[in-house]
């Protein structure tokens, strides 16, 4: 007799689509967010490691490998293959050992940068992309592997599909197709695996002819699905509650603080949702920049104030050549109305050229810590730590408990008009800057200045009324003008089509090689310029004016109106803010000529630091730049939407792991006693615990009038314990599986009786 071989595997090669068909899904919807540096074609790869990790979890059980085995089996797998298909992606020779060695360079530089030299952020890229395709690799083994393997199409379908709805939750993109897809997939998976589990209970029950059944079912299952799926997309395209819109709208701060010290680890996507305005320590100058009408913050002022204030939240001091970090501070507590500054370096008391400004800030959308207030801030009503960088005590920012309750600050602006701050008053200013200020503000890497910058900068000079001669504040204020120009720069809040990243441009020499950007380009390439020539210059981080209703005095804050822009320091005067930012969008008023000013001798701007010797200014072409300062890496960090759903995505996980291990029950040897045992020990546990005086029969009966769908398993299980413990009979092989597959649904049947806890079975 010859023996027939198997064309196919018993589940048919149809599950095996479907489950491919789940897998790729995942791979494309991580795929559309664009999750590493702002290129969807970086994670083009993820496809192919879905296949890779699908065929291992499928080969493996059919091969007779067992679980453990066919998952070393896949790690060793995916560790030849997923670092080949991320070499792609890296500068590599595309030899298949250049590959390989791209990728490994990229991670050991990553970790020399993020571990070893302690650099808040890192330009490297391919350990983000190694990382999210051994990732989906594993889940897609592990999807297969519970399907062919144990049987269980529906752990996959809940590990997948909780995938994808965190991932649509986290983007901005519409990721309704993939959830669609994924669907139909999984509900034919799961209905397929229903009639195949029928079929086989009617062949060991020698009950009629199986196929009939299972096509009862397959068509049954068919016309459920087109209907639910066709339901459900019309329902979503009629609806208007947007359910995943507010995913994360009042998300706890503490979540995102903790996220925030994550966030060197984590890659900046361009599609992520985001929670709101929020800020730190250091800010990364990404491909594209978010802006939203969120609600930050009401600010409630005079209605007889007319100036446009700027308000700031943070200033940063450290350049990277693509972002900005402030330097370690240190921190002093402020009680309720003391004045902030005092005792600081940034302790100026001007009463000609200043004058007092008291607001009310009501936060709304951000719950954050830091505090905003435009110019000097001078007292606050409530405790305030005040964070300055060392040494000099020089402003970095003010912080507060995290909180919804409003504060009221007064601060001190520049008078702008006749008698005030004047632009003549700041041409005479000259350079004789605290030592404190020329070590820290004028600083910045090597490699910040390319050939473009370098000719842009100098053309700029040459457009300074005097010339290489002009003073700092003229040679400021040319800078902002020509930024100004929008056919020399073009302001552009997505960028990321430019190749700076694979021509690794600092991101001064990637805005004046294309020139386009952003705030950030625009403020950062103008504070590197500034500092190129021997003038202090910051940037600082905060909201443009908002929306000001004029009698009521309440302006209000939206995320469009985030910016960054600049702040130059002045001998006498402080630090006065500059706007280079072009396009459609506000600047800060030009400050008024006035009368000339034959002679100016400024009060120092700090009275407990000597002044230093005049900075001469030179030529940007010169063998370096001044001050060169180490490199801290990338500032900033992903959007606060990958952010805070990182806790999210983690609990989610663990959640969905906890209950496919409850669903699958004890492990080891199954028998009526151990399975009778567990069920009314869980009962007991739910406040539903057997009578002494109730038989097994008794108990199962009563229990079963509380969870009916539940009786068919307690009648297996209870008749099993009576055959075993009292007709000293014996299970076989089909008798141990029913009643192992009883047990297990059980367990997850009976945490029904949490809200049933109002009926005890009684008999």
């Amino acid at each position: 007799m010859t023996r027939r071989i198997a064309s196919g595997p018993a589940e048919g090669w149809l599950s095996l689509l479907l489950v491919l068909i789940m897998c790729v899904t995942l791979a494309w919807a991580i795929d559309d967010v664009a999750p590493v540096m702002t290129r969807d074609r970086f994670t083009d790869f993820l496809m192919w490691a879905a296949i890779g990790g699908v065929l291992v979890g499928f080969a493996g059980p059919k091969l007779g490998l067992g679980r453990w085995r066919t998952y070393l089996l896949g790690a060793v797998i995916a560790a030849l293959v997923v670092p080949w298909l991320v070499g792609e992606n890296l500068r590599s020779d595309g030899s298949f050992g250049g590959r390989f060695e791209a990728t490994a360079a990229s991670a050991v530089k990553a970790y020399f940068e993020l571990v070893y030299q302690g650099s808040p952020y890192t330009n490297e890229y391919g350990h983000h992309l190694w990382v999210i395709g051994l990732l989906v690799w594993a889940t897609s083994m592990f999807a297969a592997y519970a399907t062919f393997g144990h049987r269980r199409p529906l752990n996959a379908v809940v590990l997948i599909g909780t995938a994808l709805v965190v991932n649509m939750a986290l983007t901005t993109n519409d990721q309704l197709g993939y959830m669609v897809l994924y669907s139909v997939a999984a509900m034919v998976l799961l209905i397929r695996f229903h009639a195949l589990d029928e079929q086989a209970e009617w062949l060991r029950r020698r009950i009629g002819d199986p196929t009939a059944i299972s096509g009862i079912y397959l068509r049954g299952g068919s016309i459920f699905i087109v209907l639910a799926v066709v339901g459900s997309y019309a329902l979503t395209m009629a609806a208007s509650s947007a359910p995943l819109a507010g995913a994360w709208d009042g998300v706890s701060n503490n979540v995102v603080e903790v996220s925030r010290s994550l966030a060197k680890f984590l890659p900046g996507g361009a599609n992520t949702r985001n929670l709101g305005n929020e800020f730190g320590e250091d800010t990364q100058i990404r491909g594209f920049w978010i802006s939203d009408d969120q609600v930050y913050a009401t600010i409630s002022l005079s209605p007889d104030e007319d100036d446009d204030l700027y308000w700031r939240v943070l200033t940063y001091d450290t350049f990277n050549l693509t972002g900005w970090s402030a330097s370690p501070t240190s921190e002093v507590t402020r009680p309720a109305d003391d004045p902030l500054l005092e005792g600081t370096l940034e302790d100026v008391a001007d009463t000609v050229l200043t004058r007092p400004v008291t607001f009310t800030v009501q936060p709304v959308g951000y719950r954050g810590p830091y505090m905003l207030s435009p110019h000097r801030p001078d007292t606050v009503n409530q405790t305030t730590a005040l964070r300055t960088l060392e040494p000099g005590g020089l402003f970095a920012y003010m912080r507060r408990n995290a909180s919804t309750n409003p504060y009221t600050v007064t601060a001190v602006v520049p008078i702008r008009g006749e008698g005030g701050l004047e632009s003549n008053r700041l041409i005479e200013a000259g350079t004789d800057y605290p030592q404190e200020i020329r070590d820290r503000y004028l600083s910045f890497p090597a490699e910040s200045l390319g050939p473009a910058s370098l000719d842009v900068l100098a053309q700029m000079i040459a457009a300074a009324p005097n010339g290489a001669e002009s003073s700092p504040y003229e040679i400021a204020k040319t800078m902002e003008t020509l930024f100004h120009r929008k056919d020399l720069f073009t302001y552009d809040q997505d960028v990321q089509d430019l190749p700076c990243v694979e021509e690794n441009l600092s991101s001064v020499e990637c805005f004046a090689k294309y020139k386009q950007g952003y705030c950030q380009h625009y403020a950062t390439t103008m504070a590197v310029f500034l500092r190129a020539r021997g003038i202090p210059a910051r940037i600082a981080d905060g909201f443009l004016p908002g929306d000001r209703d004029e009698r009521s005095g309440i302006e209000t804050l939206l995320g469009r109106n985030r910016h960054q822009w600049v702040e130059v320091f002045f001998p006498g005067y402080g630090w006065v803010p500059f706007d280079p930012t072009g396009g459609d969008i506000s600047e800060l008023e030009p400050l008024p000529t006035g009368a000339p000013l034959a002679s100016t001798t400024p009060r120092p701007s700090f009275s407990n630091v000597p002044g230093g010797t005049a900075f001469a200014t030179r030529d940007p072409r010169d063998d370096g730049p001044t001050g060169v300062g180490s490199v801290r890496g990338q500032g900033g960090g992903p959007t606060a939407g990958l952010l805070g759903a990182v806790a999210v995505l983690l609990a989610t996980a663990v959640g969905a792991l906890m209950f496919m291990v409850w669903r699958r029950g004890p492990r080891g040897e199954t028998s009526p006693d151990r399975a009778y045992g567990s069920v009314t020990r869980l009962a007991a546990r739910l406040g539903f615990a057997p009578r002494p005086n109730q038989t097994v029969y008794e108990y199962a009966g009563a229990l079963a009038e509380v969870l009916p769908e539940a009786r068919p398993q307690l009648e297996t299980v209870a008749h099993a314990k009576v055959e075993a413990t009292y007709g000293r009979g014996s299970l076989g092989a089909d008798g141990l599986q029913l009643l192992r597959d009883a047990e297990r649904r059980l367990r997850v049947l009976m945490l029904r009786l949490l809200f049933r806890r109002d009926r005890r079975p009684r008999r």
